[in-house]
């Protein structure tokens, strides 16, 4: 087998013991393959089974405040391989995501490709049409703007990010911050899905919830505190 760079994921949890199972297991044949040298869990004061199912699935477990923002950089600065992949706890990745992601990777250490980030296919768990349409809109938007959202997954070399600062501390709107930063330039999108919970869709309603997503990306643009937008976003949901 060829050389492979190395993958340190992180994964932020808050109470994500109903989804998080799934999404460690997704990622069970790249360790198995060498292509994942370590899965760290930033876990922001679960109350339920989380941290127990991160221990138990040799998963590094490390305690941040609940910011999801701070999640993913404390996260990344344990990480000790050339390779960064962000993953939310409810998003699980299909069979054979390596292939797609190892070529990705290689066209880059090769230097056939310039350093840039990619995402994933954006699905949901549930069947109707709402689902297929809200998939098709994000479709679209990574098409035309190239801006994948933090269910999405985000791959990038470390120099990359170290390059770019990181993910800031923020509580929401970290995905999105980041991505600006990339440019539509570096960010690529991959072909595999990752197939995210509908369940604050299911619970809220696919209208409602879309429109509070997107009433906050308005808000962000409004340059309103993040903390204020969490509070919104967040509410009635204690999951990440």
């Amino acid at each position: 087998m060829a050389h492979r760079a190395m993958i340190s994921v992180v994964i932020p949890t808050l109470n994500a013991q109903a989804s998080l199972t799934e999404t460690l297991s997704a990622l069970i044949p790249a360790a198995v393959d060498g292509l994942i040298g370590e899965v760290i869990v930033a876990d922001g004061g679960s109350s339920d089974k989380t941290c127990q199912i991160a221990d138990a699935a040799g998963a590094e477990l490390i305690a941040t405040s609940p910011n999801r923002g701070g999640q993913l950089r404390a996260g990344a600065e344990r990480a000790r391989h050339p390779w960064l992949l962000f993953l939310h706890a409810d998003t699980v990745l299909d069979a054979g995501w390596e292939r797609d992601v190892t070529h990705f990777m290689q066209k880059i250490d090769h230097g056939h490709a310039k350093p840039a980030a990619a995402a994933f296919r954006f699905v949901l768990d549930d069947t109707g049409l709402a689902p297929r349409l809200l998939e098709a809109l994000v479709s679209l938007r990574c098409a035309l703007l190239r801006r994948p959202y933090g269910d999405q997954g985000l791959l990038i070399p470390r120099r990359l990010y170290d390059e770019l600062g990181g993910y800031r501390a923020l509580p929401v709107m970290e995905d999105l911050d980041l991505v600006r930063r990339l440019g539509a330039r570096r960010v690529k999108m991959l072909r595999t899905r990752a197939v995210t919970s509908a369940r604050r869709y299911q619970r809220e309603g696919y209208l409602r919830r879309a429109f509070k997503n997107q009433l906050c990306l308005i808000l962000y643009t409004l340059n309103v505190a993040p903390s204020r937008i969490s509070q919104f976003y967040e509410e009635g949901s204690s999951e990440r």
